[in-house]
């Protein structure tokens, strides 16, 4: 009898240690994950898309139908740090701009799709309720194409962390620009959105111990930028100067301090933001290594300081009469002065010469957009018959047999035996690449290095990222075409560029298009850096303008289409940006700005 009782008492105290940790564990539930967390919004906008779609495919009125679009963009904005930077293709596709993807290599092109092809649909005139459902389809496509691969994939502190310290550049370059929200100009509020839950994400980090002061600074950091997003939501008047330099940087400062407290480290990849700076703006923010075709290439100081005398050589052109400076001169920002060079023969060059400062950060080279790096750009002058006529063996032979440039060569590429043509290319390349002061009035602005702007200056700031649109194309730091907040893109655009200043005929110039027989490249150009812009007069391709403020009326007319020409294709919005005379010159006053100190 004993030994049955006490049996029995064994399995009464047996449940009650599992009852007790059963409630124990009901009590203790285990912290959410940044997975879960985002397949939990994925699966929000999947359902605020197909309720949208219900209510296009009902009938709704346009006004319910924008307010639910905003609502879903909104929701988007919540899981854009992860789609952006983990799958910036389907991102594309979700809320990429609403212009044809070129695959130059495949001479293919793929059809834009998403919110900003829905935006246009949604403010036509009239509306096709067949294309707009078809296009919702395809955006749902998309998105549960992205719960799929977020199902699968493991989310690791480093590139979670990376990744929303990208999301914050994003807000900065694209987000505040209206670049997301071309028509709307609903970027405000959705600037805030991408950055209210960054510090909800940051405590479900799996793996780091976060410092709770800095989590603070954090949090309330993000607090007073989402204030500043509520309290000034109107996209053409809000302050984007005050906005990235007291709100943004910030934010971007801490996160990085967190990271570095956490000891969380960077994802070991080569890209043109450095992950040690704290910010966009700070010196060394950019690496132009990300640009070289490998590691052979990467900068030095002996390559640049060889490249900087081939620069100067006058035996690299066939008749020793020209060298890169005599187009390239140092003291016009690497430029020339002049509408179009002359060729060797005497005629006039069908190009106005560019700038080679912050050349090497950008994926293409020339107008034309023709050559993917600085080697290739190099070489292409030299042999040019009009330019320098040079010839590659003639020009080694040259080097190797002047004892200064042989000492020069063994410093600069040590790991070689003899001089070979294509260090001859990498060294004009690396000077080319040290080109990159960011020491302009600007960049010291923005780094709090004691100097102010004017107010036109900061209004000038202002229209340029938001009224004026210029920073949907000129993006910033860089102001150039190369896409942030990856920069693993350079873009093109046909803007319809007179022929003349009287803007009566188009530029016969096919643009990229006379190396890639595709109709949206028909007129493409490269969207040149504006840095040092102020010194670089002709400007456009065809050296057309020759002021900044003709620039900038050209632009505000609406391009090629709003001089009333013909223009296949333009990407440039025809509609005319109504800048009154004083914001035309605060524009060219902030465009000033962005001289380097060298050349002030």
């Amino acid at each position: 009898m004993l030994f049955f009782y006490l049996l029995n008492m064994a399995k009464y105290l047996l449940f009650g240690v599992i009852l007790f940790a059963f409630i124990s564990c009901a009590d203790d539930k285990p912290k959410a994950t940044i997975k879960q967390n985002l397949l939990t919004e994925l699966s929000k906008l999947e359902s605020d898309v197909q309720q949208f779609r219900h209510q296009a495919d009902s009938q709704a009125g346009k006004a319910q139908l924008l307010e639910n679009f905003k609502v879903c963009r909104l929701q988007y904005k919540k899981t854009e740090w992860a789609v952006e930077y983990f799958l910036p293709e389907t991102a594309r596709g979700i809320n990429g701009p609403a212009l044809d993807e070129i695959e130059i290599e495949e001479n293919k092109f793929f059809p834009p799709n998403g919110f900003q092809v829905i935006e246009e649909l949604l403010t036509s005139e009239e509306s096709d309720k067949k294309q707009m459902l078809q296009e919702i389809d395809v955006l749902l496509s998309n998105i549960r194409q992205s719960i799929s691969h977020f199902t699968a994939i493991t989310l690791s502190d480093d590139y979670v962390m990376d990744a929303l310290r990208m999301e914050v550049y994003r807000v900065i370059t694209l987000g505040i620009t209206g670049f997301d929200s071309p028509i709307l100009n609903y970027s405000i509020v959705e600037a805030r959105r991408s950055l209210i839950g960054i510090p909800g994400l940051i405590v479900l980090l799996e793996n780091a111990q976060i410092d709770q002061s800095l989590l603070k600074i954090l949090t309330d950091s993000v607090q007073k930028a989402s204030d500043y997003c509520v309290a000034n939501d109107d996209f053409n008047s809000f302050n984007r100067a005050v906005f990235i330099k007291s709100y943004l940087n910030p934010i971007s400062s801490t996160l990085a301090e967190i990271q570095e407290k956490s000891s969380i480290p960077n994802p070991k990849r080569t890209r043109p933001v450095s992950a040690a700076v704290q910010t966009l703006f700070e010196t060394g923010a950019f690496d132009p290594n990300a640009f070289v075709l490998s590691e052979e290439y990467q900068l030095t100081p002996e390559k640049i300081a060889l490249g900087q005398q081939l620069f100067s050589d006058r035996n690299l052109s066939k008749n020793n009469d020209r060298s890169c400076v005599s187009c390239h001169i140092p003291e016009k920002a690497f430029t020339d002065g002049l509408k179009s060079n002359k060729s060797l023969r005497g005629h006039s060059l069908p190009r106005n010469t560019p700038t080679l400062t912050y050349a090497s950060l950008q994926n293409a080279q020339f107008w034309d957009m023709r050559q993917s790096d600085l080697e290739r750009q190099s070489n292409d002058v030299i042999i040019n018959k009009d330019e320098m006529h040079g010839s590659m063996d003639a020009i080694l032979t040259s080097v190797k047999s002047n004892a200064d440039y042989s000492s020069r060569f063994k410093k600069a590429f040590p790991k070689t035996a003899s001089i070979e043509s294509w260090q001859i290319q990498n060294a004009i390349a690396s000077y080319v690449r040290s080109l990159n002061a960011f020491n302009s009035r600007f960049d010291d602005y923005m780094r709090n290095e004691n100097s102010l702007l004017s107010n036109e200056e900061i209004r000038g700031m202002n229209l340029f990222m938001g009224k004026a649109k210029c920073a949907t194309c000129h993006f910033a730091p860089l102001f150039n075409g190369t896409v942030p907040p990856h920069y693993a893109k350079t873009e093109h655009e046909v803007v319809g560029t007179p022929a003349d200043a009287n803007g009566k005929k188009l530029s016969s110039d096919l643009g990229r298009y006379a190396f890639n027989k595709m109709p949206q490249l028909l007129g493409a150009f490269k969207t040149p850096t504006l840095r040092n812009a102020a010194l670089t007069a002709p400007y456009m391709h065809n050296g057309v303008y020759t002021s900044l403020e003709e620039v900038i009326d050209f632009y505000n007319k609406g391009g090629g289409i709003g001089l009333g020409l013909s223009v296949e294709r333009q990407t440039l919005p025809s509609d005319k940006l109504d800048l009154a005379d004083s914001e035309k010159k605060a524009l060219a006053a902030f465009i000033g700005t962005l001289t380097d100190k060298g050349y002030r």
